[in-house]
């Protein structure tokens, strides 16, 4: 069965770096598209960042772009989510995606808090 699972979520203070892992097993990565999806205190679940099949093309929000990189490795089946100068405004559980023709998969989610 498909799995995608999410690690590298804690505690941090505002300023710091942390990076999330994405392995999937059950698919193959590469016929998918990847993406970091959070959801903070509202309801709403919002994209942070995505990367085509090849890992040519990543687009990220706005309010994270010059802090957060998005990258894969294909042949390992994991997708990363480098985060640095997190702030408060960081809070979430991060939910990796996987979307494509095959169909769309969803990681349980991992909590990155960003408090002094």
């Amino acid at each position: 069965q498909v799995q995608l699972v999410e690690t590298g979520g804690g505690l941090v203070k505002p300023g710091e770096s942390l990076t999330l892992s994405c392995e999937a097993s059950g698919l193959m990565i590469s016929n998918f598209v990847m993406s970091w999806f959070r959801q903070g205190p509202g309801p709403e679940r919002e994209l942070v960042a995505f990367i085509t099949r090849a890992g040519d093309i990543t687009k990220y929000r706005d309010s994270v772009t010059g802090r957060f990189t998005i990258s894969r490795d294909n042949a390992k089946n994991l997708v990363y989510l480098q985060m640095n100068s997190l702030t408060p405004e960081d809070t979430a559980v991060y939910y990796c995606k996987a979307g494509g023709t095959d169909g769309v998969y969803w990681g349980q989610g991992t909590q990155v808090t960003v408090s002094s």
